[in-house]
């Protein structure tokens, strides 16, 4: 039987004062599993910037907000190299992916945007479809959660062909407690 054993990481409370770990945790999975395409959900572009300073030269890093980031922080992400979606549509507003969202809540805030960024990604024409990517995400601020996902089209999330699904490949880290809206 093959396994693979990693070390995962827990934060008791969710938040921006979980990002300098989750930077270290996925830098070291980027080494221990060669993926070099890293998703930064970053709704100012804050994170953003916090990621492509210290993956220069090291991965291709993607920022992701649903919202217009500052021109000096825009500017700063592609200076370093990095490339910057804002203005994004969230496809989990739909109605369709009502129950989707709601599960992947129960992991946390971070998760539902993780895997909401892996389909913007692609939809955007930056992340090659079905292919492993980290992507990391926040609560509210900062990141305290990050995946390793199988990155897809929002309309094959659920495909017949299961070698187009969406798949949640691996949990590096992510808060224990979580935070609820209605």
């Amino acid at each position: 039987m093959k396994k693979i054993v990693r070390k995962d990481v827990y934060f008791e409370e969710p938040g921006e004062k979980n990002t300098q770990e989750v930077l270290r945790a996925v830098l070291e999975r980027m080494e221990e599993t060669g993926i070099r395409t890293v998703l930064v959900a970053s709704t100012t572009g804050k994170t953003g910037l916090v990621f492509a300073k210290a993956m220069k030269g090291k991965a291709k890093l993607i920022t992701i907000s649903y919202e217009k980031v500052p021109d000096d922080i825009k500017k700063s992400i592609r200076e370093l190299g990095a490339i910057l979606l804002d203005k994004q549509p969230l496809p989990m507003k739909k109605r369709a992916a009502q129950e989707l969202k709601n599960a992947l809540y129960a992991f946390g805030q971070g998760m539902k945007v993780c895997v909401e960024d892996a389909m913007i990604a692609v939809d955007a024409g930056v992340v090659e479809p079905y292919k492993d990517v980290i992507s990391v995400a926040g609560t509210d601020s900062g990141a305290d959660t990050a995946i390793i996902v199988r990155a897809t089209k929002l309309e094959e999330r659920m495909s017949p062909d299961l070698n187009k699904r969406l798949e949640i490949r691996e949990i590096i880290c992510m808060p224990r407690a979580k935070k609820w809206w209605d």
